[in-house]
């Protein structure tokens, strides 16, 4: 299972912070990243109306808001429930300090507030904001340890979502305030490599991708949705290997049905840097060599990740 951060029971409420300036100064007020994305949605067509769909994959921005919203609701609850069912001495356990401890439990306080801001954002525009799921932990929340483990690879996955989503928004105002929310998004998934002991910087690059690739792996976590909170769209089948374990450089994995699925030519490992395609023969394919960080591992039809070429995945491999 992928890393993951740790933090305590409960959410801490983020108090405003409000800075005097000197005397006789002057501070220009620029708009802060929720005004910016609650003016930039106001200003796009209600989910009523008919909106200008973006590049690719025909999704508006509110759409794109929407996919966002379910991310950060998703981990937010996670965290919530993290925090809850184990105590600052689990954490302390895994040889966390207490500063690393303070930095997970604010990870956790400004995915609260990224929910709330994109709920603003949505609801300015006159759309209804998808609502929390019921979600299925269990596995990702045995312990601190796989909690840590697993907070990793969703930091990781959240900084994907966004860069993979940027091509497909029309407003610059909404584009630039996703941007500030995907560089914290980066320093929660470094803070929580740092805390897990892996290399804070793995590579020159991350790694974006695409909605449905994204929605794939959150999947796993969701059990239902709310009446008009199911997202228009379909996860990928997941990956069926007969070494999940072995899944590291330079091995070399076997389909558990070297027939399934119909089609299947390569593996694709999508990673910093770029991406890289191993030939299936025989059901069976190579890990390649210079991968770091969190990779996105899929079977595909040819050498691409566009979304008809992929018949299954994609599943996080941890290099490094």
């Amino acid at each position: 299972m992928p890393s993951v951060r740790s933090i305590f029971s409960g959410l801490v409420a983020l108090a405003p912070l409000a800075a005097a300036a000197p005397a006789g100064v002057y501070v220009r007020q620029e708009p802060s990243a929720a005004a910016m994305m609650m003016s930039a949605a106001a200003a796009t067509p209600s989910a009523a109306a008919a909106a200008a769909p973006a590049a690719a994959g025909g999704l508006t921005d509110v759409d794109i808001l929407q996919f966002a919203l379910t991310a950060e609701h998703l981990e937010s609850t996670f965290y919530k429930m993290g925090f809850a069912k184990f105590p600052a001495s689990d954490f302390q356990a895994l040889g966390l300090t207490d500063g690393q401890i303070k930095t997970l439990m604010g990870v956790g306080q400004t995915e609260a507030v990224h929910v709330s801001t994109l709920m603003s954002a949505i609801a300015g525009a006159g759309a209804k904001p998808v609502e929390p799921c019921d979600y299925n932990f269990d596995a990702a929340l045995t312990d601190a340890k796989t909690m840590v483990a697993t907070a990793r690879v969703l930091e990781a996955v959240g900084v994907s979502a966004y860069l993979g989503a940027a091509p497909l928004v029309n407003s610059s105002d909404i584009l630039t305030a996703a941007a500030t929310i995907v560089t914290v998004e980066a320093r929660h998934q470094a803070a929580i490599r740092i805390a897990s002991g892996a290399e804070p910087v793995p590579a020159a690059f991350d790694t974006p991708l695409q909605p449905r690739a994204v929605f794939t792996l959150a999947a796993q976590f969701i059990k239902s949705c709310p009446q008009g909170s199911n997202l228009n769209i379909q996860a990928f089948p997941s990956i069926a290997l007969q070494n999940p374990d072995q899944a590291k450089v330079g091995s070399n994995l076997k389909l558990a049905d070297a027939a399934n699925p119909g089609g299947a030519q390569f593996c694709a490992f999508v990673a910093p840097g770029g991406n890289q395609f191993s030939q299936i023969t025989d059901g069976n394919c190579q890990v390649p060599q210079n991968l770091s960080g969190e990779v996105y591992m899929m079977i595909t039809k040819s050498k691409s990740v566009a979304d008809g070429e992929i018949l299954a995945g994609p599943s996080v491999l941890q290099p490094s």
